[in-house]
């Protein structure tokens, strides 16, 4: 998923809501929204100990991440490509929650 994409499905969540529960959204999603780039970067220094899974939420495969190096460099290599479009469908789960707290 591309970055105009995921911007445009969070605006449009934002958008259908009153303007008190847009400042409420914005508040509850911005202190957990998790950046793209920060994860590229976790995954490209220390992918290979899954804490760019452990920073998604992503617990058990960070863990499984952690044992095998990574899936001895090939799951590390994979998530370089994948980790960023992860976040973003992360982040749209994350909007789609904080709206129905709304």
């Amino acid at each position: 998923m591309n970055r105009i994409t995921y911007l445009n499905i969070i605006e449009s969540m934002r958008d259908r809501l009153q303007a008190q529960q847009q400042e409420t959204f914005d508040r509850l999603f911005i202190d957990q929204e998790r950046s793209p780039l920060l994860a590229l970067g976790l995954s490209f220094f220390l992918g290979m100990f899954g804490v760019d899974r452990f920073y998604l939420g992503q617990i058990g495969s960070g863990i499984l991440k952690l044992i095998t190096c990574g899936g001895l460099g090939f799951w590390w290599l994979i998530d370089l490509f994948l980790i960023m479009g992860a976040t973003r469908r992360k982040n749209i789960t994350t909007a789609q929650q904080t709206v129905f707290l709304v």
